[in-house]
């Protein structure tokens, strides 16, 4: 007697199903609300301009960022947009699935086909996987703990918890400008630091506000959606813009490091080629590049994410040793430092608006939670715990180098101490990890508009890459000013990513359902936003400019 199709194909018939177990997903009667949301949600996600328009790449570059798949190692050896398997558009850990990852084919089904699966349409049943029956429930919960097979975008069950959604915050928002925050102090002096705490406070608001633009509909899973839902097709394109230029900035910032510190550790070296003679910080900036161009050209960083997770864990040490410096080894914390220095604080806006400059990846941390309803905490978490680590640090560099602290305060820990190298060394290595998924998003992006006929050679992407990579040292080595750098990206950049548009999106998609406190309260966040951003960009530009003069 043959088995019919029902039993031999990949279908799940009930909710006691055998496949449902093998499968790992969990059933839980509550929340039937979120389920129906589900099923509606597949329907309308398939016809939404969201999922077509540019950048597609951008969920799955940024979760990166935002999460922690399985690591497979490959280079550019498949076309970029093909070797994804799960399309751009399915994402390593997603909550709100996307038709392409539940219509993705199966490697292999269960049993071998039958005669019947041709002959039988009509038994087939229509509780399917991939088709949820409005009947029923579907058999994966909207917000189930959801990991997509990289090969073939099928939901596997896995999720971030709330710990590790705190992790990945603070590993987002703690990041290089943790070094300037001493050099920020020394700008704006000791009432400067109020600045600090006005910025986190309101970041940690329109952080808020984001939340809500994704809640007003199941569409909306990214920044650039949101920035399409506000002001349409322009706006996202816009915004999209602004958070690639940004993360391209970032690199350049992260080359610059690179050469200072290790010309710190190594002064003399120096090399001469072709009749160029090449100083230690632009040898070790060109050896940095060399180091980190491979890593661009990895098919898969996954494996990378894992190791900028320790990011976090570097973030920690080095605060430890600076504050190890100052009070075992007695460097001390003599220096009175100065109130207030007007001429320079525009300089302090920018580095520490820079500081919280996280808003690009919070979408992609509050669609990823198995408990999205803990969003809230899990920034407030994440901003405390940041700025306290970044007040502390700011205190203690001030008073310990007075008006001698440099842009980062690695470089005026002493060289003969343990505790010093210890710093420069934690320092040097974490750019090593974060460059290429800072990188990839941004050439991703660019890989999108190849023409169709290129999309098959795996040497424009390469191209693409290394070029990018390349004009980041370029850009570095023109412009060496970390600290200056930093608080042109954090005023002319992150004031747009963090303050202006997050509320500017929010009373564009709410209009009319917002009150006039919370209207009010949006205006003058974007006003603070905007003058932050004029008088930081116009310090920065004019003081690089100077320098370059000089």
């Amino acid at each position: 007697m043959k088995t019919s199709v029902s039993d031999q194909s990949f279908y799940i018939e009930s909710e006691d199903d055998e496949e449902v177990e093998k499968l790992e997903y969990n059933r839980n009667e509550e929340d039937e609300g979120n389920e129906e949301f589900y099923a509606s949600f597949s329907s309308q996600r398939k016809n939404s301009s969201y999922a077509t328009q540019w950048p597609q790449s951008y969920r799955q570059s940024i979760d990166l960022y935002s999460s922690v798949p399985s690591p497979t190692i490959g280079f550019l050896g498949t076309p970029t947009l093909s070797r994804l398997g799960s399309s751009f558009l399915s994402s390593s850990l997603t909550r709100r699935f996307t038709p392409e990852s539940l219509n993705a084919p199966v490697k292999k089904p269960l049993l071998p086909p039958s005669v019947d699966d041709e002959i039988q349409p009509h038994k087939r049943s229509t509780y399917s996987l991939a088709t949820p029956a409005p009947s029923r429930k579907p058999s994966v919960r909207f917000d189930e703990k959801v990991q997509v097979d990289h090969g073939h975008g099928i939901p596997l069950g896995r999720q971030s918890s709330y710990g590790q959604a705190v992790v990945n915050g603070i590993n987002v928002l703690c990041g290089v400008g943790i070094l300037s925050t001493p050099y920020a102090a020394k700008e704006g002096g000791w009432l400067g630091l109020i600045i600090l705490l006005t910025f986190a406070v309101l970041s940690f608001y329109t952080g808020l506000l984001l939340r809500q633009c994704l809640d007003s509909s199941p569409e909306l899973e990214t920044y650039p959606d949101i920035g399409q839902a506000a002001f349409g097709s322009t706006g996202r394109i816009a915004l999209s813009i602004i958070l690639y230029v940004e993360l391209y900035a970032s690199c350049v910032d992260y080359i610059i490091l690179e050469g200072d510190n290790l010309s710190s550790l190594f002064p003399n070296a120096h090399i001469s080629l072709g009749g160029f003679d090449l100083n230690s910080r632009r040898l070790f900036s060109l050896m940095t590049t060399l180091a980190v161009l491979p890593t661009v050209w990895l098919r898969d960083l996954s494996v990378l994410s894992y190791i900028s997770a320790g990011g976090v864990v570097a973030s920690f040490l080095v605060v430890f040793c600076l504050f190890w410096v100052g009070l075992v080894d007695q460097v001390g914390f003599q220096n009175k430092g100065t109130v207030l220095n007007l001429s320079t604080l525009p300089v302090a806006v920018g580095l520490y608006g820079f500081c919280y400059s996280g808003h690009a990846v919070f979408p992609n941390i509050y669609t990823s939670m198995a408990e999205p309803r803990k969003f809230s905490s899990v920034l407030l978490s994440c901003f405390g715990i940041c700025s306290l680590l970044y007040a502390g640090t700011a205190v203690m560099g001030y008073k310990m180098f007075g008006e001698a602290t440099e842009s980062q305060f690695t470089l005026n820990m002493p060289k003969d101490l343990v505790a010093s190298k210890i710093a420069v060394w934690a320092t040097i290595v974490n750019p090593f990890t974060k460059y290429a998924l800072t990188l990839s998003p941004v050439a991703m992006s660019l890989e999108e508009l190849l023409p169709p006929r290129h999309l098959k050679s795996h040497v424009y992407p390469m191209l693409i890459r290394t070029a990018l990579v390349v004009s980041t040292l370029l850009v570095g080595l023109s412009v060496p000013f970390f600290g200056l750098v930093l608080s042109l990206i954090g005023s002319l950049l992150t004031m747009l990513v963090t303050l202006i548009l997050p509320p500017a999106c929010y009373l564009s998609i709410l209009r009319g359902k917002v009150g006039c406190i919370q209207a009010t309260i949006c205006i003058i966040i974007i006003a603070v936003g905007a003058v932050s951003s004029a008088f930081g960009t116009y310090s920065a530009l004019t003081k690089i400019i100077q320098n370059l003069s000089s």
